[in-house]
């Protein structure tokens, strides 16, 4: 009898410790759902960078674009043709999961549709201007500003509701402007925006510090102002918040990836330990800080539940301001 107890022991745990093998990836994918540039595509590097140079992968990760909607078409593309595709993920922000919440992503579609997987970092929203823009302060911008509204065309990704237009709309509030009475432009993505900011076609892009690493060392950017509690560390440590110079203007970024939504526990939990092997490794933490983005560690069960806490409350946000019904 104790015999046959120990051999069902063994072969219970010989069958745990297959099925918790019973998938990797072959193919590995991140989706990044706008065109080259900006948050999407600094997401997917950060895992395919990552994980790749942490070694945590048997090959290397591609990163495929998939602009359109500001990630609905990913999002409906995975919902329609990939719901059980083990080996892609798809990048998301927060301003991705306020989109969700306001049905922009098709109204049959919500939160319940992906598998919400891990998380990349945190971010936070920052008052962009070109390097050679006459405001050196976020004082002097607020300034102009109300001098003259309609002068000013704030431009970043994303229509009206959006994240980005969230942001541009708190930097008009925190002027004592009517955020009805901006002109707001839409791009797709971080990266025309930039390009729309370069060209003179917009004056102020209320992006992510995430996108600006590489901007601020070219010099052809500055940041006037960042929308945290506190000040960042490291190259930005120098970049006053917002709240420092007496504008209540704050926007933390979640940044993080989801599978399909029929994808196997087996591909979950897979994805799930790679994301908390990431999290342990000083390669994988160093490729998140030097995209400018704070760790977050979080990843499975308690990421998925904390991704579909975000959607409830930006849903009743977005009700409070009008948005939706």
């Amino acid at each position: 009898m104790k015999h046959t107890t120990r051999t069902l022991l063994v072969a219970l745990g010989l069958a745990s410790s297959l099925s918790a093998f019973a998938f990797e990836t072959d193919k590995p994918e991140c989706i990044a759902p706008a065109k080259p540039g900006g948050g999407f595509d600094l997401t997917c590097r950060i895992a395919s960078n990552g994980f790749g140079d942490a070694g945590l992968l048997p090959s290397p990760m591609a990163v495929t674009f998939m602009p359109g909607g500001v990630g609905a078409v990913a999002y409906n593309h995975i919902n329609s043709n990939r719901r059980d595709d083990g080996d892609a993920l798809v990048a998301f922000s927060s301003g991705s999961l306020l989109n969700l919440a306001q049905g922009k992503w098709g109204k049959q579609l919500d939160e319940n549709d992906a598998r919400w997987v891990g998380a990349a970092g945190v971010d936070y929203g920052a008052v962009i201007v070109k390097s050679d823009a006459p405001w050196n302060t976020l004082g002097e911008l607020v300034e102009a500003i109300k001098a003259d509204p309609s002068a000013f065309v704030l431009g970043a990704g994303g229509g009206v509701g959006s994240q980005d237009w969230m942001k541009a709309a708190i930097l008009m509030k925190s002027a004592g402007v009517d955020p009805k009475k901006m002109r707001y432009v839409a791009y797709e993505g971080g990266g025309e925006a930039i390009a729309a900011l370069m060209g003179g076609h917009i004056k102020v892009y209320p992006g992510d510090m995430g996108e600006m690493k590489g901007q601020l060392e070219a010099g052809r950017m500055k940041v006037l102002a960042v929308m945290s509690d506190h000040r960042l560390e490291g190259e930005f440590k120098d970049i006053p918040t917002a709240a420092e110079q007496g504008y209540d203007a704050e926007w933390a970024i979640l940044r993080g990836y989801y599978l399909g939504p029929d994808v196997s526990d087996e591909a979950y939990a897979y994805w799930t330990d790679t994301f908390n092997k990431a999290y342990e490794n000083p390669i994988f933490l160093k490729t998140v800080e030097d995209k400018g983005l704070v760790p977050y560690k979080s990843a499975g069960e308690a990421f998925d539940a904390d991704v579909k806490k975000r959607v409830n409350l930006m849903r009743e946000l977005a009700k409070e301001a009008g948005l939706i019904n």
